[in-house]
Protein backbone atom coordinates (compact mmCIF):
# COMPACT_ATOMS: atom_id res chain seq x y z
CA UNK A 1 0.00 0.00 0.00
CA UNK A 2 1.19 3.19 -0.78
CA UNK A 3 2.56 5.59 2.29
CA UNK A 4 -0.26 8.18 0.92
CA UNK A 5 -2.88 6.16 1.42
CA UNK A 6 -1.97 5.60 5.56
CA UNK A 7 -2.60 8.53 7.78
CA UNK A 8 -2.21 8.85 11.92
CA UNK A 9 -2.57 12.06 13.34
CA UNK A 10 -2.47 12.81 17.55
CA UNK A 11 -3.71 15.83 18.79
CA UNK A 12 -5.77 17.51 21.13
CA UNK A 13 -9.19 18.62 19.76
CA UNK A 14 -11.03 21.45 21.49
CA UNK A 15 -14.49 22.60 20.51
CA UNK A 16 -16.39 25.87 20.65
CA UNK A 17 -20.27 26.33 19.50
CA UNK A 18 -20.46 29.70 17.24
CA UNK A 19 -23.48 31.19 17.78
CA UNK A 20 -24.87 33.29 13.89
CA UNK A 21 -24.59 36.57 15.41
CA UNK A 22 -20.78 36.36 16.42
CA UNK A 23 -19.71 33.53 13.82
CA UNK A 24 -18.70 36.79 11.02
CA UNK A 25 -16.70 39.09 14.04
CA UNK A 26 -15.26 35.61 15.02
CA UNK A 27 -13.94 35.17 11.23
CA UNK A 28 -12.64 38.85 10.65
CA UNK A 29 -10.79 38.55 13.50
CA UNK A 30 -9.25 35.60 12.43
CA UNK A 31 -8.43 36.81 9.21
CA UNK A 32 -4.80 38.18 10.11
CA UNK A 33 -3.93 34.83 11.40
CA UNK A 34 -5.32 31.86 9.72
CA UNK A 35 -6.28 31.00 5.84
CA UNK A 36 -8.54 29.30 4.14
CA UNK A 37 -7.24 25.54 2.87
CA UNK A 38 -7.14 24.54 -0.62
CA UNK A 39 -10.47 23.12 -0.71
CA UNK A 40 -12.58 25.87 0.62
CA UNK A 41 -16.54 24.82 1.76
CA UNK A 42 -16.75 20.84 1.72
CA UNK A 43 -19.14 18.38 2.40
CA UNK A 44 -17.81 15.57 4.82
CA UNK A 45 -20.06 12.18 4.61
CA UNK A 46 -19.94 9.42 7.73
CA UNK A 47 -21.24 6.66 8.36
CA UNK A 48 -20.63 5.27 11.77
CA UNK A 49 -20.47 1.77 12.97
CA UNK A 50 -21.59 0.15 16.06
CA UNK A 51 -22.77 -2.70 17.49
CA UNK A 52 -26.68 -3.78 17.57
CA UNK A 53 -27.20 -2.18 21.27
CA UNK A 54 -25.05 0.44 20.24
CA UNK A 55 -22.11 0.18 22.71
CA UNK A 56 -19.48 1.70 21.44
CA UNK A 57 -21.40 5.33 21.56
CA UNK A 58 -23.27 4.83 24.85
CA UNK A 59 -19.40 4.12 26.54
CA UNK A 60 -17.99 7.80 25.22
CA UNK A 61 -20.73 9.21 26.30
CA UNK A 62 -19.94 7.58 30.19
CA UNK A 63 -16.79 9.91 29.75
CA UNK A 64 -14.64 7.14 30.17
CA UNK A 65 -10.60 7.56 30.06
CA UNK A 66 -10.62 5.50 27.01
CA UNK A 67 -12.95 5.16 24.28
CA UNK A 68 -12.86 4.41 20.26
CA UNK A 69 -15.08 4.49 17.23
CA UNK A 70 -15.49 3.50 13.44
CA UNK A 71 -16.51 5.60 10.84
CA UNK A 72 -16.25 5.43 6.82
CA UNK A 73 -15.83 9.05 5.78
CA UNK A 74 -15.69 11.04 2.21
CA UNK A 75 -15.34 13.78 0.92
CA UNK A 76 -18.55 14.66 -0.92
CA UNK A 77 -20.87 11.87 -2.37
CA UNK A 78 -19.01 9.37 -3.54
CA UNK A 79 -19.43 6.72 -5.93
CA UNK A 80 -18.19 2.50 -5.91
CA UNK A 81 -14.71 3.30 -7.12
CA UNK A 82 -14.41 6.33 -5.71
CA UNK A 83 -11.02 7.08 -2.59
CA UNK A 84 -12.54 7.02 1.03
CA UNK A 85 -11.34 6.50 4.40
CA UNK A 86 -11.93 4.17 6.80
CA UNK A 87 -11.03 5.74 10.16
CA UNK A 88 -10.57 4.47 13.93
CA UNK A 89 -10.92 7.43 16.22
CA UNK A 90 -9.48 6.59 19.94
CA UNK A 91 -9.40 9.09 22.76
CA UNK A 92 -6.99 8.38 25.49
CA UNK A 93 -6.84 10.64 28.53
CA UNK A 94 -7.64 13.67 26.22
CA UNK A 95 -5.22 13.16 23.42
CA UNK A 96 -7.20 12.23 20.07
CA UNK A 97 -5.73 9.94 18.32
CA UNK A 98 -6.85 9.31 14.04
CA UNK A 99 -5.71 5.99 12.35
CA UNK A 100 -7.39 5.83 8.78
CA UNK A 101 -6.42 3.96 5.66
CA UNK A 102 -7.84 5.24 2.28
CA UNK A 103 -9.43 2.55 -0.40
CA UNK A 104 -11.94 2.76 -2.56
CA UNK A 105 -15.68 2.78 -2.08
CA UNK A 106 -16.45 -0.87 -2.86
CA UNK A 107 -13.21 -2.24 -1.34
CA UNK A 108 -14.32 -0.20 2.18
CA UNK A 109 -18.06 -1.84 2.28
CA UNK A 110 -16.64 -5.45 1.46
CA UNK A 111 -14.57 -4.74 4.54
CA UNK A 112 -16.17 -3.31 6.87
CA UNK A 113 -19.46 -5.04 6.43
CA UNK A 114 -18.57 -8.91 4.71
CA UNK A 115 -15.43 -9.26 6.48
CA UNK A 116 -13.69 -9.33 3.03
CA UNK A 117 -9.69 -7.98 3.93
CA UNK A 118 -8.34 -5.93 1.12
CA UNK A 119 -5.59 -8.37 0.04
CA UNK A 120 -3.95 -6.66 -2.23
CA UNK A 121 -3.36 -3.90 0.42
CA UNK A 122 -1.76 -4.54 3.75
CA UNK A 123 -1.02 -2.13 6.51
CA UNK A 124 -0.82 -2.38 10.26
CA UNK A 125 -4.21 0.00 10.82
CA UNK A 126 -6.17 -2.31 8.54
CA UNK A 127 -4.76 -5.07 10.39
CA UNK A 128 -5.99 -3.02 13.90
CA UNK A 129 -9.81 -2.32 12.00
CA UNK A 130 -9.64 -5.75 11.26
CA UNK A 131 -9.28 -6.86 15.12
CA UNK A 132 -11.80 -4.23 15.84
CA UNK A 133 -14.40 -5.82 13.26
CA UNK A 134 -13.72 -9.06 14.95
CA UNK A 135 -13.84 -7.87 18.36
CA UNK A 136 -17.21 -5.56 18.18
CA UNK A 137 -18.79 -6.60 15.35
CA UNK A 138 -20.55 -3.57 13.94
CA UNK A 139 -22.99 -2.87 11.56
CA UNK A 140 -23.65 0.82 10.36
CA UNK A 141 -25.82 3.09 12.38
CA UNK A 142 -26.03 6.48 11.48
CA UNK A 143 -24.89 8.49 8.19
CA UNK A 144 -23.69 12.01 9.57
CA UNK A 145 -22.59 14.72 7.27
CA UNK A 146 -21.97 18.83 7.09
CA UNK A 147 -20.03 21.48 5.48
CA UNK A 148 -16.95 22.24 6.70
CA UNK A 149 -14.62 25.05 6.44
CA UNK A 150 -10.80 23.83 7.24
CA UNK A 151 -8.01 26.73 7.99
CA UNK A 152 -4.84 26.84 8.69
CA UNK A 153 -2.45 28.66 10.73
CA UNK A 154 -0.03 31.69 8.55
CA UNK A 155 2.95 31.55 10.32
CA UNK A 156 2.52 27.98 11.61
CA UNK A 157 0.44 25.77 8.98
CA UNK A 158 0.38 22.93 11.55
CA UNK A 159 -2.18 24.46 13.46
CA UNK A 160 -5.39 23.88 12.12
CA UNK A 161 -9.04 24.58 12.84
CA UNK A 162 -12.52 23.66 11.25
CA UNK A 163 -16.18 25.46 11.06
CA UNK A 164 -18.85 22.58 10.64
CA UNK A 165 -22.34 23.98 9.96
CA UNK A 166 -25.32 22.10 8.74
CA UNK A 167 -24.73 19.01 10.98
CA UNK A 168 -27.54 16.48 9.65
CA UNK A 169 -27.95 12.92 9.46
CA UNK A 170 -30.00 9.89 8.99
CA UNK A 171 -30.57 6.21 10.61
CA UNK A 172 -31.96 4.93 7.55
CA UNK A 173 -30.49 4.47 3.89
CA UNK A 174 -26.66 3.68 5.51
CA UNK A 175 -25.22 4.19 1.87
CA UNK A 176 -22.54 7.41 1.03
CA UNK A 177 -23.26 6.83 -2.69
CA UNK A 178 -26.61 7.98 -1.81
CA UNK A 179 -26.20 11.47 -1.25
CA UNK A 180 -26.17 13.53 2.61
CA UNK A 181 -29.84 14.54 3.09
CA UNK A 182 -30.74 14.30 6.64
CA UNK A 183 -32.44 15.70 9.68
CA UNK A 184 -30.11 18.77 11.42
CA UNK A 185 -28.80 18.88 14.35
CA UNK A 186 -28.44 22.74 15.23
CA UNK A 187 -30.04 25.86 14.67
CA UNK A 188 -29.86 27.59 11.37
CA UNK A 189 -26.35 29.54 11.54
CA UNK A 190 -25.10 27.80 14.13
CA UNK A 191 -20.84 26.27 13.39
CA UNK A 192 -19.30 23.88 15.44
CA UNK A 193 -15.39 25.00 15.88
CA UNK A 194 -12.92 22.44 16.50
CA UNK A 195 -9.51 23.55 17.14
CA UNK A 196 -6.74 21.10 16.52
CA UNK A 197 -3.64 21.65 18.70
CA UNK A 198 -0.09 19.98 19.76
CA UNK A 199 0.74 22.12 21.96
CA UNK A 200 -0.51 25.44 23.85
CA UNK A 201 -3.21 27.55 21.82
CA UNK A 202 -1.90 30.90 20.15
CA UNK A 203 -2.38 33.38 22.70
CA UNK A 204 -4.27 35.54 20.01
CA UNK A 205 -6.62 32.83 19.54
CA UNK A 206 -7.12 32.65 23.48
CA UNK A 207 -7.81 36.80 22.92
CA UNK A 208 -10.16 36.29 20.54
CA UNK A 209 -12.12 33.62 21.97
CA UNK A 210 -11.77 35.06 25.74
CA UNK A 211 -13.24 38.86 24.15
CA UNK A 212 -16.04 37.20 22.33
CA UNK A 213 -16.95 35.01 25.29
CA UNK A 214 -16.66 31.78 23.54
CA UNK A 215 -15.76 29.00 25.60
CA UNK A 216 -14.96 25.30 25.03
CA UNK A 217 -17.73 22.60 24.85
CA UNK A 218 -18.34 18.80 25.53
CA UNK A 219 -19.76 17.45 22.16
CA UNK A 220 -19.67 14.69 20.09
CA UNK A 221 -22.08 14.74 16.64
CA UNK A 222 -22.18 11.35 16.54
CA UNK A 223 -23.35 11.53 20.36
CA UNK A 224 -25.67 14.63 20.55
CA UNK A 225 -27.74 12.71 17.60
CA UNK A 226 -27.55 9.31 19.61
CA UNK A 227 -28.81 10.96 22.94
CA UNK A 228 -31.62 12.91 20.69
CA UNK A 229 -32.84 9.49 19.31
CA UNK A 230 -33.38 8.35 22.79
CA UNK A 231 -35.21 10.87 23.97
CA UNK A 232 -37.65 10.80 20.98
CA UNK A 233 -37.79 6.81 21.44
CA UNK A 234 -38.85 7.42 24.86
CA UNK A 235 -41.67 10.33 24.02
CA UNK A 236 -42.80 7.75 21.41
CA UNK A 237 -42.15 9.71 18.66
CA UNK A 238 -38.68 8.40 16.90
CA UNK A 239 -37.88 8.17 13.26
CA UNK A 240 -36.10 5.50 11.74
Amino acid sequence: MADQNILTFKRIEKKYMIRPEIYEELRRRMEPYMQVDEYGLSTIANIYYDTDNFDLIRTSLEKPVYKEKLRLRSYGTPKDKTKVFVEIKKKYDGVVYKRRVKMPLQTAVHFLEEGIYPSEEDCQILHEIDYFLKYYHPKPKLMLAYDRIAMFGKQDPSFRLTFDEKIRSRWHDLDLRHGTDGVELLPPGTHLMEVKINGAMPLWLSSILTDLEIYPVSFSKYGEIYKLKCSNNNQGGAKS
